[in-house]
């Protein structure tokens, strides 16, 4: 949400992709942003911190969510509060070590997600230890790129995450 007229493109990109795939937010701070993602299509919310009352507001909607964590205690308080998965963040931090540490005592079966300073230079490790989700920015995208550079940075990092996770790589 800390994008220009974030609520309009989430609109847009629901209204055209909303049926097959799960269109969201990140940075979803309040309830009213909450309330805004869900009357603009959007289902999927990301945040950076655990907030009860954000998670609350996203459960009346049905979302699924991934507030930010970085300790044991707030990943639990996350899980507590309805979390549907946990984004590690910053992960670079705390390395794919680290997040498999954590998650010993999260509940078998959590989506984890890892972000910040992460790459598709590292979905091998990641996926090493059972970590398959991430989010991504600056590895694909920056302010002033050209569209075609982008494209193909968003095109290599698809083909090596198949790589890594549909078997055509060792993980």
């Amino acid at each position: 949400l800390n994008s220009p007229d974030p609520f309009r493109s989430i609109e847009i990109v629901a209204n055209a992709f909303g049926d097959r795939i799960l269109v969201g937010a990140g940075t979803v701070l309040t309830p009213a942003d909450v309330d805004r993602l869900n009357d603009s299509g959007g289902r999927l919310l990301v945040s950076p911190n655990i907030d009860a009352a954000v998670m609350a507001r996203a459960g009346e909607h049905e979302m699924v969510t991934m507030p930010g964590v970085f300790s044991p205690t707030e990943a639990l308080a996350a899980v507590a509060a309805g979390a549907s998965g946990l984004k590690f963040f910053p992960a670079s931090v705390l390395g794919p070590a680290g997040i498999k540490a954590i998650s010993a005592v999260l509940p078998p079966g959590l989506v984890i997600g890892a972000v910040g300073g992460v790459s598709d230079l590292d979905f091998e490790a990641y996926g090493r230890q059972g970590i398959r989700v991430f989010g991504l920015g600056s590895s694909i995208f920056r302010p002033g790129m050209d569209p075609a550079e982008i494209a193909l940075r968003a095109k290599k990092t698809v083909a090596t995450w198949d790589a890594v996770f549909t078997g055509t790589l060792e993980v």
